[in-house]
């Protein structure tokens, strides 16, 4: 109980507000009309600071209780505005969907692309077996340093997973009205991307039986994180 000292608010909804902002696409008003409804007053402003105080420690226990990924990481890099300026958002997932990692920088040569590969040897534990890109010469760089042992596959269209993969964040982004800054852009998709992977249950792959049970264990997982 020591992590919401000092907090008028029982840590369920404090937990639950933040679930909801980083699980669907909803505002810190809509949150705040959400528990409205169920008799909770608070301002939209202190579940913004709940977000920023308690998300990342969410993610980083999140991502001490994730089983491991895949063998096969696809990556893909997509231009974003922050405040005018041009920047990259470079992101991994694996064969499963799950993402290893996000990065945000302001560049994708040589030396931007080491750097984000060495974030995801990091997150991963060690190097795939496989890497699926673009035909973006920064990938070659890196992966000949990096991940010399990795087969690397940049066939036309291999990569369809990683693109696909933005788009949920890209509707965050829009309805988010943009990044203010690398630093809250990097924070938001950090701990998205950590809720994201627990509840990325494959629903449409398994009986309706099998997929409520993964999603009870998501949910006890998400208690014992919080808790």
């Amino acid at each position: 109980m020591s992590t919401y000292k000092r907090h008028r608010f029982h840590p369920s909804i404090i937990s639950y507000a933040v679930w909801v902002y980083y699980r669907f696409n909803l505002s810190f008003r809509d949150i705040e009309d959400l528990l409205a409804e169920k008799g909770v007053s608070v301002s939209y402003e202190s579940i913004r600071l709940w977000c920023i105080k308690f998300g990342p420690g969410y993610a980083r226990k999140l991502k001490q209780r994730h089983c491991g990924f895949g063998d096969t990481f696809y990556l893909d890099e997509v231009f974003i505005k922050i405040n005018g300026k041009q920047h990259y958002l470079w992101r991994a997932v694996d064969q499963d969907g799950e993402v290893v990692d996000v990065f945000v920088q302001s560049k994708r040569n040589g030396a931007a692309a080491k750097q984000f590969f060495k974030r995801l040897l990091r997150s991963s534990g060690g190097e795939p077996r496989t890497i699926v890109t673009d035909k973006l010469a920064s990938y070659r760089v890196a992966q000949r340093e990096l991940m010399p042992t990795a087969h690397h596959n940049t066939v036309k269209y291999a990569n369809n997973r990683a693109e696909q993969s933005h788009e949920s964040t890209r509707f965050r982004e829009r309805g988010m009205r943009r990044f203010k800054s690398p630093s809250q852009a990097q924070l938001f998709l950090t701990n998205h991307a950590a809720v994201s992977n627990l509840f990325n249950l494959g629903r449409h792959l398994t009986s309706a039986s099998h997929y409520r049970r993964s999603r009870t264990a998501a949910f006890a997982t998400w208690r014992s994180v919080v808790a």
